[in-house]
């Protein structure tokens, strides 16, 4: 029997209630160090997602694997029914998908595109009237379904080569990359001779004479994932335009984008420590614990992407199983002012727009 209209979104508003809830236990859970620590490692190799859709991911994964219903305790590769099927393998029988966020996107037509009250929604299958430029932007979300790699069968899917480091090694061009682009903010880098000359620290950034110092008496490893904690600084705490001025959050958040970058590149991170990030989220005011650790999740997300953006290929993936192909029709459409949209149980899609639309985090 065919629902109706209003059945429908009935369904649609309940399932989004359920996973807001499953989202705000998984953010509730992230309460010590090590807790968060794994969730931005796992969030590394899962970078095509949103913050809280990986979130989101990891905790239904972890309820499968409790109830026995998949095999490995961490998720390796997730995708669609669909994109299963087009690397020749199926979800088994019994197998329930993870629910995450879509996107729900609409057409908006303007003859006046730079007056933002000028835009109106297209209806569906209409067409703009003569002169008027047509964009698209999110309107909503809606829930949609992935499987992990260990719920599906079929054809064998090729494994990527995994970086290999001594210990204390950084991967090759990783420092390069990370000092260019302290260089394009506008800071100079320094090398410390040791922790006394910098306050007793790592390294050091300094706003007022845009220096980055980090300390050269360690070992190659220990001062790229320094740099990329001090570039994280850069990016965004600037005393100016800084998001938070909590210093406790600032320094989670340089640790995390540090973290971040490292297990992009196979780095092992284990011995460095994150602050209790409940108790810093505890003390900032006129906003819920939670709100805090989601929000500095995302931002985290959002700065070490653009900085592994412009890096050399970590050759990590990003949590789609090598092989699927994201090209075709309605997947991808390239253009130098695209932005990716994450859709759940299709490829990531790109909105041909040409202005920075407002588009919520997935």
């Amino acid at each position: 029997m065919r629902r109706s209209p209003a059945e429908v979104q009935a369904a649609r508003e309940t399932k989004l209630d359920e996973m807001a809830e499953k989202l705000e236990t998984a953010v509730a859970g992230l309460t010590t160090g090590e807790d968060w620590k794994r969730a931005i490692e796992f969030a590394a190799r899962f970078r095509s997602r949103s913050f809280r859709n990986t979130l989101l991911i990891y905790a239904q994964h972890a309820d499968a694997y409790e109830q026995g219903r998949v095999s490995t305790p961490v998720p390796t590769y997730v995708a669609g029914f669909n994109q299963w099927k087009q690397l020749d393998r199926s979800v088994d029988k019994g197998q329930s998908g993870y629910m995450i966020y879509a996107p729900v996107m609409g057409r908006f037509a303007s003859k006046d595109p730079s007056d933002p009250m000028s835009w109106r929604r297209l209806q569906a299958r209409e067409k703009p009237a003569a002169g008027e430029v047509v964009r698209s932007k999110i309107v909503n979300v809606k829930p949609a379904y992935v499987w992990d790699v260990t719920q599906t069968s079929g054809s064998e899917i090729p494994e990527r080569p995994m970086p290999r480091l001594l210990e204390g090694e950084a991967p090759a061009g990783l420092w390069a990359g990370l000092a260019a682009q302290v260089a394009t903010e506008g800071f100079e880098l320094q090398d410390a001779a040791d922790a006394s000359s910098i306050w007793g620290a790592n390294g050091v950034t300094i706003y007022d004479t845009k220096v980055v110092a980090v300390r050269a008496d360690m070992d190659d490893a220990a001062r790229v994932k320094t740099l990329a904690h001090e570039l994280g600084h850069v990016r965004m705490h600037d005393p100016v335009e800084a998001v938070t001025h909590h210093r406790g959050i600032r320094e989670v958040e340089a640790e995390s984008v540090a973290m971040m970058i490292g297990a992009a590149y196979g780095m092992d991170t284990s011995d460095y420590t994150i602050p209790y990030v409940a108790t810093w989220a505890q003390s900032v005011a006129d906003k819920e614990p939670v709100d805090v650790v989601r929000e500095t999740g995302e931002r985290v997300r959002r700065v070490a992407l653009d900085i592994l953006d412009k890096l050399p290929d970590a050759g990590i993936g990003d949590g789609y199983p090598p092989g699927l192909d994201r090209s075709g029709p309605g997947a991808e459409r390239k253009t130098s002012q695209a932005r990716t949209v994450e859709l759940g149980g299709a490829a990531p899609v790109r909105s041909t727009t040409s202005i920075d639309v407002s588009v919520p985090a997935l």
